[in-house]
């Protein structure tokens, strides 16, 4: 995915100001701000969620995009959610997701309605969603809210196996302390990004 002077702005304020990036294959990047700096607005631009004031937006391949705010149908199991998106994504089977809810401890919540999810569990279901049909690029805006200490190493864990396989992995969070997990680490200040130090060989 190449990124080039997307800019962005909300009637006069100016949220993007030109922002640049290149997303290889096989990495893990992480833009890191503090609430209110653009993080999600640049996230649903690169996901095709929201168009871009001025810049351009490539990428090739399937891409996954795990938004902030879970979408859910509360009404619909976990079960229900999986066979749903099987259809939409034209998928043989559901052995993908099964590998993925299995890492999550997601399993064992099949047939529960996703109304009577906590919020950490639903933040599984909509990141098995996004993974489900295996995507090259995967947009994730702050995935891992809601997990605790175990989920959130096995997340990461999950991370680490998608980069193995040559995946593109963007993560946008306001944790700053999970740089240490990424290829590369990025911050996004007053509209623009700011490169930081590779933290991964």
């Amino acid at each position: 995915m190449e990124i080039r002077g997307v800019c962005h702005s909300y009637r006069r304020h100016e949220v993007l100001r030109g922002v640049d990036l290149r997303l290889a294959a096989g990495t893990v990047t992480g833009i890191v701000g503090e609430n209110g700096a653009g993080k999600s607005t640049l996230l649903k631009i690169l996901a095709g969620e929201l168009r871009p004031t001025r810049g351009t937006v490539r990428h090739t391949g399937r891409f996954g995009y795990c938004p902030q705010q879970v979408v859910l149908n509360n009404a619909l199991t976990v079960r229900q959610h999986l066979l749903f998106f099987q259809r939409a994504f034209a998928l043989p089977n559901l052995r993908r997701a099964q590998e993925v809810m299995d890492v999550l401890g997601l399993s064992a919540y099949r047939d529960e309605r996703a109304g009577v999810l906590s919020g950490g569990t639903r933040q599984k279901l909509s990141l098995t969603l996004a993974l489900m049909h295996d995507p090259q690029v995967l947009l994730l805006d702050e995935p891992y809210q809601g997990f605790d200490w175990e989920t959130y190493l096995r997340f990461w864990e999950l991370a680490g196996r998608l980069r193995d396989a040559g995946r593109t992995v963007l993560v946008v969070t306001h944790l700053a302390h999970d740089v240490e997990r990424l290829d590369e680490a990025w911050q996004l200040v007053d509209g623009r990004l700011r490169a930081g130090m590779t933290v991964a060989a």
